[in-house]
C-alpha cells in the first residue's frame, strides 16, 4: 500500500520503516500508527525480509510519542488492533531493531522498547511524558518496561517524567548499544548482517518463544488504549495538552480533590 506518514523500503533483505514526520519530531497520529502496523505486517509476511529496522526521519528525533494536537481532538477514536503499533512490533515474526537517532519520548520510548534490539546514537534521549499531558501507556509502557529496566526505574520514568541519556539507557538495560551519531548506520547494518547470517526458521521460533511470555501485554495494551481515549478527552487532560501547546507548566491542582 502507498504510505503518507512513513517511508518503507526493502533492500538486501532488510525492511527499513521510517516515521516521516520530521517537523513534528516524528510524533504519531492514529493514521501514522495505522500505517506502521501495515508496514510491520507487510515486512513480517515478506519472505525476502530477514530483519526489520525502525527509525525516525532526520537527526533530532526517533519518535516523541503521540502528536498532542491530535490527542487534544479526542485521541482520534478507539485504540484497537488496527493501530496498536506496540503489539504489532512485538508480534512481527522477524527480528526488529530500533535505530534510535534522537529523542525517544513517550510512545516513542515504548516503540523502541518493543523492538527486539535497540541501538542508540550518543545524542539520543529517553523518557516518558504521559502524566504531563494527562496520558499513560498500559501494558507495554509500564509492565513490560518494568521487565526491561526493573520496577523501581520504570516507576521513576512514569512518576517523575525525567529524561535519560543514551548512556544511562544502556546502563539500565533499555538499549543494547550506544554509538556516535555518524556510526549509527554502520552499527545497525553490522547487527543486521549478523542476524541475516542465521537460520530464519530458527529465529522465527525464538521470536515466538519470547512472544509466549509477552502475549499478556497485548490485551493490556488494547484495554489501556481504550481507557486512554476517554482520559485524553477529559478536562484534566485538556489542561495538560493546552499547556504543552502554549509552552507553559500545566496546573493540575484543581483536579486534585
Amino acid at each position: 500500500m502507498p504510505y503518507e506518514d512513513i517511508l518503507y523500503e526493502v533492500k538486501d533483505h532488510i525492511a527499513r520503516i521510517t516515521i516521516n514526520r520530521e517537523k513534528k519530531f516524528n510524533a504519531f497520529t492514529r493514521w501514522t500508527c495505522y500505517e506502521l502496523v501495515q508496514a510491520f505486517t507487510e515486512a513480517g509476511d515478506d519472505p525476502k525480509v530477514g530483519v526489520v529496522v525502525l527509525t525516525g526521519a532526520g537527526s533530532k528525533a526517533f519518535c516523541t510519542g503521540g502528536d498532542v494536537e491530535w490527542e487534544a481532538r479526542g485521541f482520534g477514536g478507539e485504540w484497537g488492533p488496527k493501530v496498536d503499533i506496540f503489539s504489532a512490533i512485538a508480534m512481527c515474526p522477524k527480528p526488529t531493531i530500533a535505530r534510535v537517532n534522537g529523542l525517544a519520548i513517550a510512545g516513542g520510548n515504548v516503540m523502541q522498547a518493543c523492538c527486539d534490539l535497540s541501538i542508540a546514537a550518543e545524542n539520543a534521549r529517553f523518557g516518558q511524558a504521559g502524566p504531563r499531558v494527562g496520558s499513560f501507556n498500559a501494558g507495554w509502557g509500564t509492565a513490560y518496561m518494568a521487565r526491561l529496566v526493573g520496577a523501581r526505574k520504570a516507576k521513576e520514568f512514569w512518576f517523575l517524567c525525567r529524561q535519560y541519556t543514551a548512556q544511562q539507557a544502556l546502563e539500565m538495560g533499555l538499549v543494547n548499544a550506544v554509538v556516535p551519531p555518524d556510526k549509527l548506520d554502520e552499527e545497525v547494518n553490522k547487527w543486521c548482517a549478523e542476524i541475516l547470517a542465521l537460520s530464519p526458521s530458527a529465529l522465527k521460533a525464538v521470536k515466538n518463544s519470547f512472544l509466549e511470555e509477552d502475549a499478556q501485554f497485548i490485551g493490556r495494551a488494547l484495554f489501556g488504549g481504550q481507557l486512554t481515549g476517554y482520559i485524553q478527552s477529559s478536562p484534566e487532560a485538556r489542561e495538560g495538552q493546552q499547556a504543552f501547546m502554549e509552552k507553559r507548566k500545566p496546573d493540575f491542582s484543581k483536579f486534585r480533590k
